[in-house]
């Protein structure tokens, strides 16, 4: 695998500070996509382990809240099994959010053009790791860009088709209702100040 871009200390890719890792490759090929120059698979460098030693280390600080994986387009099935050991290892290093996580708890996000239903069981992107990638991911902003619904006033969406799913709730929700977890979706809760775009 090889990734185009990784972006420190950013704000513009999920909620507070994080480390944003651009992974190259992706065959949508959308209109107005805002990094085409990441669609080619040979885009950047190779996704060696030392460059995951270098985000990993750079996660490990107060003031950075977690991990942005973006691209080019994450699941894609080569992007998958690059990415897979290296989101279980930052997963290990660095716990879930929540009562009793400590400082060294960390987020991780992921945008991706599939929707949660076409990563599940028979979808067409599902892999083998698909399922080991999801256990990873806090936040998924799910659903192909749409320049017919761009939307400047969304935060961390482009258009007003894509969706911030709460992996984490999802979950427990899912857990609880005995279903899958396309099934019972619950969307991650903005602040209100942005969500109303009022101050």
């Amino acid at each position: 695998m090889n990734y185009a871009e990784i972006k420190y200390s950013d704000i513009a890719n999920g909620e507070g500070v994080r480390t944003s890792l651009f992974v190259s490759g992706c065959r949508r090929g959308c209109p107005g996509c805002f990094n085409s120059g990441a669609w080619s698979f040979a885009a950047g460098e190779p996704f060696t382990p030392e460059v995951e030693d270098k985000i990993i280390a750079s996660l490990d600080h107060p003031f950075c809240d977690g991990l942005t994986i973006l691209g080019g387009e994450p699941m894609e099935p080569e992007n998958q099994l690059g990415l897979v050991g290296f989101l279980e290892r930052v997963r290990e290093r660095f716990p879930r959010g929540g009562a009793g996580a400590g400082s060294s708890a960390k987020t991780i996000w992921c945008f991706t053009g599939d929707t949660l239903d076409e990563l599940m069981t028979g979808g067409r992107h599902h892999t083998e790791v698909t399922d080991r990638l999801l256990d990873c991911i806090d936040i998924l902003v799910d659903g192909p860009w749409k320049q017919e619904l761009y939307d400047i006033t969304l935060r961390f969406r482009g258009s007003s088709n894509q969706r911030i799913i709460d992996l984490n709730a999802t979950r427990a929700a899912a857990a609880e209702r005995g279903c899958a977890l396309d099934e019972a979706v619950c969307l991650w809760q903005d602040e209100q100040v942005y969500s109303t775009h009022s101050m």
